[in-house]
């Protein structure tokens, strides 16, 4: 999965089982969407903070917060401010905006590489995983909060501290910490080269097919498009653009047009599913099982599709009852794996053999669905911003820290701008849209995803008597997650080296349902 255009959250709501040491704890402060390395501030000694992007109630409400509520009557999970916590249903659009994003749209190909068949079920089983991988995390953090008496863990606490359990390891816990920051920058950035790719691969379809564009969608008569310049150079000029909106610092000024983003991406899926049903050939005949060297590429893609644990603790700890997390995870996630399986299926079985990196590639050039792939590419504009947000909160304030009050914001913006270049240099490098997010998923999301909660959990219950069976079964987990790891990154860097050396520019090939 990958993070979507989520809204903010900026105060920190603390989840507690014991209320009487509420006098004796220091409220929360209020923080941006907080991954921020603030080594003042820690009781435990000095390292990076990371602090998960939170949910809210409303885009204007997470990022003009409020200042929290007196606390409610004392229950089994009390929280500073929770009568203005989210609901259910809130907390229940946060997670489905969390994990639907660009992934969703790459599933269709993913479903080609495993076949008609495997693939539906691999996404299923993965769905499976990845839900238990996310309760891992919340127990985890929940067991470490009460143990060593903390208000709140982010992913990087729980890591550190569940090393801590472990006496050989206790020394290098700190790296628990670090070792997941440089996986959430991965990923973050990852996604960044992904937008890229998907904004300049869609952008040039839409241009080169402008001059014959139709209104009639039911029988393309589009003539020959008219081919533009390569799609590198679409990134490049993308870059300034890009470059201006992460300068946009205060993520208040983007609530507006996070909306409106949500809004069109919404929009845009709505129609990518209703061209999808509408047009499904009458005779199908797909392999139902896909060639074993393309099963990697189908996990990574999955992998980065599902990769949503990131989201999971913060709106846990922001409702106003946690007790129903539960529901809302098995009811969201549920939701989420039924349209990465219906969307992936019957996207491969609308355009066959000819679908791309993106569906949104694959469809009709009459002015309606131009008008979608639009639309997305606007969202995902928005939204690299958000993403951006994460790794610059972790990287840039340590730097900056170190100058002068003069040259803060200077550095401030070189260091953005650093940052944004190299995204769009690695996006050049790998222009194919279907093995960056397979690259991307298998490097970065399987570790977040499927390998370190369940050795966290292990890690957790060390010497709490854990069953042999659950650390058989949480190894296994582990052990998928590694070889998806190995074998996803083998074959993804093998096909870049093997496209770039067929000095094939990947220019979309326009398949057209007649």
């Amino acid at each position: 999965m990958e993070f979507t255009t989520i809204t903010l959250s900026l105060p920190q709501w603390l989840w507690r089982r014991n209320p009487r040491r509420r006098q004796q704890e220091d409220p929360p402060s209020a923080s941006g969407l907080t991954m921020t390395s603030n080594t003042d501030n820690r009781p435990d000694g000095p390292g990076p903070v990371l602090s998960r992007i939170s949910a809210s109630t409303s885009e204007e409400d997470v990022l003009c917060p409020t200042p929290p509520l007196p606390p409610g009557p004392d229950s089994q999970y009390e929280r500073i401010g929770g009568q203005t916590g989210t609901s259910f249903l809130q907390t229940l659009i946060h997670l489905l905006k969390g994990n639907i994003g660009t992934g969703l749209l790459g599933l269709p190909l993913a479903v080609r590489n495993a076949g008609l068949v495997l693939g539906p079920l691999s996404l299923f089983a993965m769905g499976i995983i990845a839900v238990h991988c996310m309760n891992l995390l919340v127990i985890c953090s929940h067991h470490l909060s009460v143990k060593l008496n903390k208000p709140f863990l982010d992913y990087g606490d729980a890591v550190q501290y569940g090393m801590e359990n472990v006496s050989w390891l206790r020394r290098h816990s700190i790296w628990g910490r670090r070792i997941v920051n440089v996986f959430l920058i991965i990923t973050q950035l990852g996604f960044c080269c992904v937008y890229f790719v998907f904004l300049s691969d869609n952008v040039k379809q839409v241009v080169e097919a402008s001059n014959g564009t139709t209104v009639n969608c039911h029988n393309n008569q589009t003539a020959v498009a008219v081919p533009s310049f390569d799609s590198r150079l679409y990134m490049l000029c993308f870059l300034p653009a890009v470059i201006l909106l992460v300068f946009t610092r205060n993520l208040k000024y983007l609530a507006p047009l996070s909306l409106v983003a949500n809004l069109a991406m919404c929009t845009s899926l709505v129609l990518i599913y209703f061209f999808c049903f509408t047009n499904i050939p009458n005779r199908i005949s797909l392999p139902k099982v896909g060639h074993a060297k393309d099963y990697p590429l189908f996990f990574g893609t999955a992998i980065f599709a599902f990769e949503g644990i990131g989201v999971v603790l913060p709106l846990e700890n922001k409702m106003q009852k946690p007790q129903s997390f539960n529901m809302v995870l098995y009811l969201g996630m549920g939701i989420v794996t039924f349209l990465y399986i219906s969307l992936g299926t019957i996207g491969y079985i609308t355009f066959g053999e000819a679908i791309g990196g993106s569906v949104t590639l694959n469809l009709p050039n009459c002015w309606m669905y131009q008008i979608v792939k639009l639309l997305y590419c606007f969202g995902i504009y928005i939204t690299f911003a958000l993403q951006f947000y994460v790794p610059a909160e972790i990287m840039i304030p340590p730097v900056v820290s170190r100058v002068s009050e003069r040259w803060k914001l200077p550095v401030d913006l070189l260091i953005r701008t650093g940052l944004v270049v190299f995204t769009c240099v690695l996006a050049i490098l790998i222009p194919q849209l279907d093995l960056v997010i397979s690259l991307v998923g298998s490097i970065s999301s399987s570790f977040l995803a499927l390998i370190f909660p369940p050795l966290l959990q292990i890690l957790t219950y060390h010497n709490e008597g854990l069953s042999p069976w659950v650390i058989i079964k949480n190894t296994l987990i582990s052990v998928i997650g590694f070889i998806g790891f190995i074998t996803g990154t083998y074959i993804s860097i093998t096909e870049i080296i093997k496209r770039n050396g067929r000095h094939d520019n990947l220019d979309v090939t326009f398949f057209q349902v007649q």
